[in-house]
């Protein structure tokens, strides 16, 4: 090439090279994004709009649009139709939605376009699709973090309460445990939202190390029914899965001394972490109570941790595309969810997320490469004693040694003397009662009972004084006005430290002062009086049979007796010579006639027998299983009227609560203004809504079925005569049966309460007061406190159960007794076969010898059977040639006195 055209070709290369776009690429000035949101779930929306708002002012050219639909809870059909009319609006990422389902659903698409699909939300896989990320932890790294938390407090027996199968996949790495070494206990949280029962196998068990695995909007009701039934104490620890325990109200447990320990994601010390939550409650949060009121309890002070991982994960996209973005020239193009192909950068994108080394509000993100999970990586355990550090936080005390609990009762800077509230009626027995004595009595000293022997017992357990102050009435409030009185208000006005009494716990006084564990259990029950002895019936010997066993057997004697009569006709051996001398009858004589056949029965029956008996084997066999069948039945009838004749029968007309409820001749009621009147008032179960209003009806009539004690109660029912029944709580029944001998419970209990210790709301004393009944409770002293006042004092032990067992024989009836009526109908149909047989072997041999048809032999004979009446039946003469030969062959003294049958 000569020199003109080597400088044309430079001059050609200089062209081309200017006309190329500069090296540094330039992102589109518009991205959109597309957010999928559940309907209803505003905090992750208003987070995710946030970010974008947050992240497009720090930008100059380039600005983020975040397209934003809602779509039902798990409805794949809509999901599906939002992401493809996404991805025909060009859209570079889609974030979300939160349901599973739908989840899915959107994660197979955009692996189809290759468009990345981010996502904040609990998945229980180990793998995902390749176009996902997952900013939520795996769940074999929290069970992992969990474990390590079991094993840093040394917990060799814990009990696992779970809600739901996602509970069991957070807390897998917990079964793997070699199960010599740990005792795991696996217990439910029913659907409804009664935990009681469940929470109480946890306190029969005494295990004291709790793993709570709920919804967080769940976890206060569990804590707050663990707290009734006894489980939060200084003896017990808890351990809640929820990474969200931040947003629950945790001051009715402060001073419990509960240890409650909790994991959490977010460092609220951390620069982003408290950025954020400062725009949260200056700018979002107000958002959602100005822009959704209906969401205001959806919208709390802090942000739950879904809601910062949104925030986060809006940070890490926009970090990543623009890391993209140096080096290459990032291009966005709508698609079509019809037509193959997909984002060309949607693959680079993805993993620049995965290199993403930058601080955020939860920490440094890192994606794990194990397993293709891509999941962010949860920091390590804190050291031992921690109870604050970006994953593990406790909410409450820091766990406090077993043998050093502190005692607000001893070291009150208050009061030197604790105020104890009890009642001053003197119908409170055995729990509070006058002490009798012949000195005047003051202070303390006036008092007795269950309850003042159990203070005693756990203020020598705690160490502390304590001063008895009466007080009117229990506690109620008023429907109008909402005031309380009694003691609870004494409580609520600082008038008194603690309640004692039999103070049932339920829900609207749980609601106005705190309570102590339950010192004692208990249900409603009926008071009423015992079963009458029966007078002595004129006709008691029938007793020891049933009704129908008399009417069957009656029938079985009738029906012997016929069959008796009609075998007899049928059979030729019961056909007899009536004058045995008589060598050539006219006549036989046949001895079962109906009314020796009835008087044959009867008198096998009443064991007598007669003076004659059957001679065929037919009636024979009637006989034998006539007598068998009287042999058991007369011996049943013996041995059952022994019993009837030596046990008192005793008559109670109810047996239940429903007993009651269907007969109007007994009254009921029960004392007005307790605990018990609430339930029958509150009740749904028809049953005990109908008692309700009934004993209203009562009352509105005249006459008044609710008393203004228990003791008004009892008495009332003593003196009813078996009119009147009283409802009271099973323990105070205890009490006064073993004082009253007429009196008695009936049926089982309606319902399941307890009595407790009322505390004023928030008081310091109540973990030691809890810690004490456990003590007390562990020693069995519950058990010893209740014989004393219950059983032996104030007249304790006066009724005993009557020795023998029940009062009562039961009377036989046909299942005890018939085989016996199987076995005689049996030997009958056998019977009639036998005597069938020997009628027709009979009129068999009349045709053979008379030279005449079986058939006119059988209707002549039948014809006879059939009459039925008459005892004799003439005799079958000879043919005269044949009676001649027998003559000259034998001679006349063939016929003589020997009483057989000439025919035979």
């Amino acid at each position: 090439m000569n020199g003109r055209g080597l400088w044309a070709c430079w001059a050609v290369c200089f062209v081309v090279f200017l006309a190329q776009p500069p090296l540094t690429s330039q992102l589109p000035d518009v991205i959109k994004i597309g957010g999928l949101f559940d309907v209803g779930d505003v905090n992750q929306k208003l987070s995710f709009q946030s970010a974008f708002e947050s992240v497009n002012a720090g930008l100059r050219r380039t600005s983020f649009q975040p397209i934003i639909r809602e779509i039902p809870p798990g409805d794949s059909f809509h999901a599906s139709k939002k992401v493809c009319s996404y991805v025909r609006a060009g859209v570079a990422a889609i974030f979300g939605p939160q349901s599973e389902r739908a989840s899915a659903h959107v994660q197979s698409i955009c692996d189809a376009l290759e468009i990345p699909h981010i996502e904040t939300r609990w998945d229980y896989r180990a793998r995902r699709e390749h176009y996902s990320i997952n900013l939520y932890p795996h769940p074999f790294s929290l069970s992992k973090a969990y474990f390590d938390l079991v094993r840093e407090f040394e917990w060799t027996s814990f009990t696992i309460l779970y809600e739901d199968n996602d509970g069991l996949v957070r807390l897998q790495e917990l079964f793997k445990v070699p199960p010599k070494k740990y005792k795991i206990t696996l217990l439910q949280l029913p659907d409804h939202r009664d935990y009681r029962d469940v929470l109480r196998k946890v306190l029969i068990s005494s295990e004291y190390n709790l793993i709570l695995d709920c919804k967080t909007e769940n976890v206060e009701r569990v804590l707050k029914q663990a707290q009734q039934v006894g489980l939060m104490t200084a003896l017990h620890s808890f351990l809640i899965t929820s990474l969200d325990l931040h947003l629950v109200d945790l001051q009715d447990f402060k001073y419990s001394g509960t240890n409650i320990t909790a994991v959490r994601l977010v460092d609220p010390e951390r620069g982003e972490a408290r950025k954020f939550m400062y725009e949260w409650r200056m700018k979002v949060r107000p958002r959602v109570c100005t822009l959704f009121p209906t969401f205001k309890s959806q919208a709390p002070a802090f942000p739950q941790t879904e809601a910062m991982l949104m925030y986060d994960a809006v940070k890490l996209y926009v970090m990543a595309i623009q890391a993209l973005d140096n080096s290459t020239y990032v291009q966005i193009t709508p698609l079509k969810c019809e037509l193959e192909g997909g984002w060309i950068h949607g693959n680079s994108l993805i993993n620049y997320m995965k290199m993403v080394r930058q601080a955020t509000n939860l920490g440094k993100i890192k994606f794990l490469k194990t397993r293709s999970s891509r999941r962010a990586s949860p920091p390590p355990p804190p050291p031992r004693g921690q109870t604050a550090t970006t994953v593990y936080e406790s909410n409450c005390n820091p766990h406090k040694p077993k043998d050093s609990i502190p005692n607000a009762l001893s070291n009150s800077p208050r009061h030197h003397l604790t105020r104890l509230l009890l009642p001053s009626r003197r119908q409170n027995d055995p729990y509070i009662m006058l002490r009798e004595s012949s000195e005047r009595l003051s202070g303390n000293d006036r008092f007795e009972g269950f309850c003042i022997d159990l203070l005693n017992e756990i203020a020598e357990i705690l160490k502390f004084n304590f001063v008895l102050i009466p007080i009117k009435a229990y506690g109620s409030r008023n429907a109008t006005t909402g005031e309380w009185n009694g003691m609870i208000k004494e409580l609520l006005e600082d008038r008194g430290d603690m309640a004692v009494t039999d103070l049932t716990i339920n829900f609207e006084r749980e609601d106005a002062v705190d309570f102590t564990m339950p010192f004692m259990n208990l249900g409603i029950s009926i008071l009423y009086k015992k079963p009458q002895k029966m007078a002595p019936s004129l006709f008691s010997f029938l007793s020891p049979l049933s009704i129908e066993v008399w009417i069957y057997m009656i029938t079985a004697y009738v029906g012997v007796s016929i069959v008796m009569y009609i075998l007899a006709r049928f059979s030729p051996y019961e056909w007899q010579n009536p004058h045995p001398c008589d060598p050539d009858p006219d006549t036989l004589e046949n001895q079962f006639t109906i009314l020796n056949c009835l008087w044959f029965a009867i008198g096998s029956l009443m064991q007598q027998g007669c003076d004659f008996l059957p001679q065929a084997v037919s009636t024979r066999m009637v006989a034998g299983m006539w007598w068998f069948f009287t042999l058991i039945m007369i011996s049943s009838y013996t041995a059952n009227l022994a019993a009837f004749l030596t046990v008192e029968r005793m008559e109670s007309p109810i047996e239940s609560a429903d007993d009651l409820a269907k007969q109007t001749k007994i009254k009921y009621g029960l004392k007005e203004g307790g605990t018990t009147s609430v339930f029958f008032r509150d009740s749904k179960i028809p049953t005990y809504k109908h008692m309700w209003d009934t004993m209203n009806k009562y009352k509105e009539m005249g006459e008044n079925v609710f008393t203004g004690s228990n003791k008004e109660g009892a008495t009332r029912v003593s003196k009813s005569n078996g009119l009147y029944a009283f409802f009271m709580e099973s323990t105070t029944i205890e009490y006064v049966i073993e004082r009253e001998c007429d009196l008695t419970q009936v049926g089982g209990l309606l319902d399941s309460k307890s009595y407790g210790i009322a505390l004023q709301p928030g008081s310091p004393y109540k973990g030691v007061l809890d810690v004490a009944i456990l003590t007390l409770q562990s020693r069995g002293r519950f058990h010893t406190l209740k014989e004393k006042w219950f059983r032996q004092k104030r007249g304790g032990g006066k009724c005993k159960e009557e020795a023998g067992g029940s009062s009562m024989a039961s009377e036989l009836n046909l299942p005890n007794v018939g085989g016996v009526f199987v076995v005689l109908i049996g030997g009958m149909g056998l019977a009639l076969v036998v005597a069938l047989g020997e009628f027709v072997l009979y009129c068999w041999e009349i045709s053979r010898e008379d030279e005449k048809s079986l058939i006119s032999v059988l209707s002549e004979e039948l014809c006879f059977v059939f009459q039925c009446k008459g005892s004799t039946k003439p005799v079958r003469k000879k043919a005269e040639s044949e009676t001649a030969a027998v003559d000259n062959m034998y001679g006349s003294d063939v016929y003589n006195c020997s009483g057989r049958n000439p025919l035979t």
